[in-house]
């Protein structure tokens, strides 16, 4: 009888397998013809060139980016994460040239949905990443290089048994705490009241971030424009929730 062998000790390679979830699924759905115009047309002018890994919407490995250098000036940097169709940021943007901002959004006919409203407002202190936003934020960005953090509506992932994919979590204080200045500002907002009080607890547990506001919930951020999303939770009789934190 042979000497039993050891079984081979399982590995993987970590760019193709995550080893936590992401806080979205990839959607498909077409573009209309003046999206695809807009994507196609683009030729770096919005959109960062960010390599992709193998797995979706992941980070190649090496890929980084100095603000200073895509934006070809020194200026306060906001990064929205999940931008949508950019009415946010693109309002931020024309209201605001002194400042940059970055939109982090997995979805393509988002993206280029905010290509045509930059376009149309003429604005140049607008990019755009398609790429997973906390490995942006951990990997991409230089350390200490954004100055606020942006967070609207956040997809909820309400069933429990979702509740891992939330991106609001002790880890993602962390990575935003490494992306943002000290001072910095993390601004959150939700119409999920549930997903609201996690997103408190998680924050006022993180020892790299203390409170920006007094009482329960901050203010609504007056930065933030009505979006149809945020309309439609005040149609269906949701609070919408703010919160703000300062980066220790």
């Amino acid at each position: 009888m042979t000497e039993e062998q050891p079984r081979p000790q399982k590995t993987h390679d970590p760019l193709t397998f995550r080893d936590k979830p992401v806080s979205f699924v990839r959607r498909g759905g077409r573009m209309t013809e003046s999206q695809d115009r807009a994507w196609a047309d683009d030729n770096g002018q919005y959109l960062l060139p960010i390599e992709h890994g193998p797995a979706t919407a992941s980070l190649g490995e090496g890929q980084t980016g100095n603000p200073v250098e895509l934006f070809g000036r020194e200026a306060p940097l906001t990064v929205e994460i999940g931008s949508g169709q950019g009415h946010a940021i693109v309002h931020a943007c024309a209201t605001h040239p002194e400042r940059d901002y970055l939109a982090v959004e997995v979805f393509q006919g988002g993206l280029a949905r905010t290509i045509l409203g930059a376009r149309e407002a003429g604005v140049t202190n607008l990019k755009l990443a398609e790429v997973n936003a906390p490995e942006l934020l951990e990997k991409y960005l230089p350390a200490g290089s954004v100055d606020e953090i942006w967070v609207f509506f956040p997809d909820p992932w309400h069933k429990a048994r979702h509740n891992k994919r939330r991106l609001i979590s002790p880890d993602f204080a962390r990575i935003a705490h490494r992306a943002l200045v000290p001072g910095g500002t993390l601004r959150l907002a939700t119409d999920w009241q549930e997903y609201a009080d996690q997103m408190r607890e998680v924050l006022d547990e993180a020892p790299e971030f203390t409170r920006a506001f007094e009482g329960e919930w901050a203010p609504r951020y007056e930065g933030r424009v009505m979006t149809a999303f945020e309309r439609k939770g005040l149609d269906k009789g949701r609070d919408i929730r703010d919160l703000t934190y300062t980066r220790v």
